[in-house]
């Protein structure tokens, strides 16, 4: 058994990690006012970060789940579903740490479902959130190794599962270095359920016990969307294919829209950051086209090249008017591509860049699958439009491949339930 805290002791990092957050805690309310005022933190909600509660905890056991950002939060919304069908009886408290998974949240979580902001990990917030909340079980997923916040949990008893757990070489490396307490810290989990092989070997070196495998960004049903606005957007777009740039960076809507540029197409641009409009639309305007932005409710007109879709939480209204996909975050290092399932789950054939490794195995099955195509840069992206604009059978071809493929990815969600519901129940 890994030591315990107030047992054989942390190792070295661990303990001077704690040391130096109980230093810097004083500081924690100064430095969220400060990101609120440059929007990225709530400012009615800067409590939840500092610990503080802004609803009351109902009587019953709860099960906790942690998602850091969009991508990781929306992945709970099946478990959530799940849960609810298995165990009704339950509290359900779901918590993240972006204003824009917050945003999403709010639009997508049942009505009976508690969400909070995650705690900053710092011992008094965190520990101020785990007497409130009292959990008996957590879920993390992906890589959410917050070491106040996990030794607090298991010191007051709280289950901890790590699922759709990731680790790159370079965080594996980094935690390599610190010893002991990269063991100590995993050896908290009741459950590690990695993504993939490569996570898999990376936490067993760093002398984590590897359970099964599950991915919950596998899982899911389409994204929902209004019927009538898209009624009113293919009546816009009549007589032209839609290319959507989906989940871009920046750089990636300038690429894009100069490779689908003289296809005939109308090009729909989704940032992922939909914040990012102004930039966004300044950009493609200084290549000379012309601009229809959704949050400035503009209406799409024939003499509009490029349409704006810079909203939140309507992605699932642009697949359903896409007839193909150009994956954004694939396209330049360091952002490592963002889930394919989406789009494939509404059978749009979708096009990537070379730099996904966030996601590449799916690509990997996705691309043997011809579920998708992978381009290396704006010309081979030019060239792979055209063929698919140009063909509307192999359209057909990848939008049934990639529904089918969609279709077999659910068995992430049962190996994740096989391993929560004895925790729940004991």
């Amino acid at each position: 058994m890994p030591p315990r805290p107030g047992g054989d002791g942390l190792g070295v990092w661990l303990t001077l990690y704690q040391v130096v957050t109980l230093l810097l805690e004083p500081a924690v309310p100064s430095i969220l006012r400060g990101r609120a005022k440059r929007g990225k933190e709530d400012p009615t909600r800067i409590g939840e970060r500092f610990g503080c509660p802004t609803r009351p905890r109902p009587a019953g056991p709860l099960v906790w789940l942690h998602g850091v950002s969009v991508g990781e939060s929306q992945s709970l919304l099946p478990l959530v579903s799940a849960l609810k069908a298995a165990r009704p009886e339950i509290n359900i408290l779901v918590t993240s740490g972006t204003k824009t998974s917050a945003n999403l949240l709010a639009k997508r979580l049942p009505p009976d479902v508690m969400y909070q902001y995650a705690p900053v990990d710092v011992p008094g917030a965190v520990g101020r959130f785990l007497n409130h909340w009292r959990p008996a079980v957590g879920v993390l997923v992906e890589s959410e190794l917050w070491p106040n916040l996990i030794l607090k949990a298991q010191a007051k008893g709280v289950k901890l599962v790590l699922a759709s757990a990731r680790i790159t070489a370079k965080s594996a490396a980094g935690w390599q270095r610190m010893g002991s307490s990269a063991r100590q810290l995993l050896g908290t989990f009741k459950v590690l359920m990695p993504q993939d092989a490569e996570t898999a070997g990376r936490l067993e070196k760093l002398g984590g016990t590897i359970g099964p495998f599950a991915n919950l960004k596998r899982v899911g049903q389409a994204l929902a969307y209004d019927q009538e606005e898209l009624k009113a957007l293919k009546t816009y777009s009549t007589g032209r294919p839609v290319i959507l740039a989906s989940n871009t960076h920046p750089g990636e809507e300038t690429l894009i829209c100069q490779a689908g540029l003289g296809l005939g197409a109308l090009l729909v641009v989704a940032p992922r950051h939909p914040e990012r409009g102004n930039e966004v639309a300044k950009s493609l305007e200084a290549l000379g086209l012309k601009v229809c932005r959704r949050s400035k409710g503009e209406t799409l007109s024939s003499d509009h090249q490029v349409y704006l879709a810079d909203t939140l939480g309507e992605m699932g209204l642009m697949y359903a008017w896409a007839d193909v996909a150009v994956m954004g975050g694939s396209f330049f290092p360091g952002i490592g591509g963002h889930n394919p399932l989406e789009p494939a789950r509404m059978g749009v054939p979708i096009i990537t860049g070379p730099y996904v490794f966030n996601a590449s195995d799916l690509y990997g099955e996705m691309l043997d699958a011809v579920a998708a195509i992978e381009v290396a840069d704006g010309p081979e992206l030019t060239r792979s439009l055209t063929g698919l604009i140009a063909n509307p059978q192999i359209r057909r071809q990848m939008t049934d491949a990639a529904l089918a493929y969609a279709a077999q990815q659910g068995v992430a969600l049962d190996t994740v339930m096989s391993a929560l519901l004895p925790l729940i129940d004991a």
